[in-house]
C-alpha cells in the first residue's frame, strides 16, 4: 500500500557514530527485504553532533515530508530526540508529526536541559526498539523505550549491532510495519496501540514454534 498520490511512505535513516548512510543501508540489508519494501528509505549522512540537529531539521523540511525515522545507536538517539522535540513544539513545527521510530541500540541524551524537553511527556509516535542482551547500551536502550507510549520491544542475544532476526522477530516487525502502512500518511492523527508488546529473541536454541505469553503490566511475548 502506498501513500497519497501513489507515493511511497518515507523513512529517514540515520547511521551510528563514525559510519555513514551507506553503512546502515548495508546493516539492515540482513533483514527480510519485504519488511520495508513499501517505503522509500532515505539514508542520510551527517557529521558534527553539535551542528547536526540544525542540519537534520533543515534536511527533513527540504526533503520531506517523512513519515518515520530509523536509526542505529547515535542515529536512533538523534531520531528520538527530534520526535520528542517536535512533540513539544521546539522544532519541525512546519513538518507534519513524525508517526513512528525504528530504534536499534538507541539511548536518551543525558543533558538535563534536553531531557526536560524532549522526554517531558511520553512520546506518542509508534516505536519499535531493538535491544541486545550483550549491548553495552542495553539499559540506556530500555530507558529510551520507556520514554515512548506503548512501545514494541524486540530483544536479541547479540551486542551493539543491527541484529539478524529470527522468524518470530521478523513476523512481529512485519506486523508492526503493516499497522504503520494502514494508517493515513503524514499530517493525519496517529492511532495508538492497545498494548505494549515485548518480543524476546534471546534464546534461539529451541526454534520459534513455542510462544509463551505472560500477563502483567505489559504483554510479553517470549520466543522459546
Amino acid at each position: 500500500m502506498e501513500g497519497e498520490h501513489g507515493k511511497k511512505m518515507k523513512i529517514l535513516c540515520l547511521h551510528g557514530f563514525r559510519t555513514s548512510g551507506s553503512f546502515i543501508k548495508k546493516q539492515i540489508s540482513k533483514w527480510d527485504p519485504s519488511i520495508f519494501s513499501q517505503f522509500h528509505m532515505d539514508f542520510t549522512k551527517y557529521t558534527n553532533l553539535e551542528e547536526c540537529i540544525s542540519y537534520l531539521t533543515e534536511y527533513i523540511i527540504a526533503n520531506g515530508p517523512f513519515d518515520g525515522f530509523l536509526g542505529f545507536s547515535q542515529g536512533a538517539t538523534l531520531s528520538a530526540l527530534l520526535i520528542g522535540y517536535q512533540a513539544q513544539g521546539k522544532l519541525l513545527k512546519e513538518h507534519p508529526p513524525i508517526k513512528f521510530l525504528v530504534s536499534i541500540s538507541g539511548s536518551k541524551f543525558r543533558d538535563p536541559s534536553i531531557c526536560d524537553v524532549a522526554y517531558k511527556e511520553p512520546i506518542k509516535a509508534k516505536s519499535v526498539h531493538f535491544i541486545g542482551e550483550k549491548d553495552w547500551l542495553k539499559i540506556p536502550s530500555e530507558e529510551l523505550a520507556s520514554a515512548f507510549h506503548k512501545p514494541l520491544i524486540i530483544r536479541h542475544p547479540q551486542g551493539h549491532t543491527v541484529p539478524r532476526l529470527d522468524e518470530v522477530a521478523t513476523g512481529q516487525l512485519q506486523n508492526w510495519v503493516a499497522e504503520i502502512i494502514s494508517q493515513p500518511k503524514v499530517g493525519v492523527s496517529i492511532c495508538e496501540d492497545e498494548n505494549k508488546v515485548e518480543v524476546d529473541s534471546t534464546n534461539h536454541d529451541k526454534g520459534v514454534n513455542g510462544v509463551e505469553i505472560n500477563k502483567g503490566n505489559a504483554e510479553t511475548v517470549e520466543v522459546a
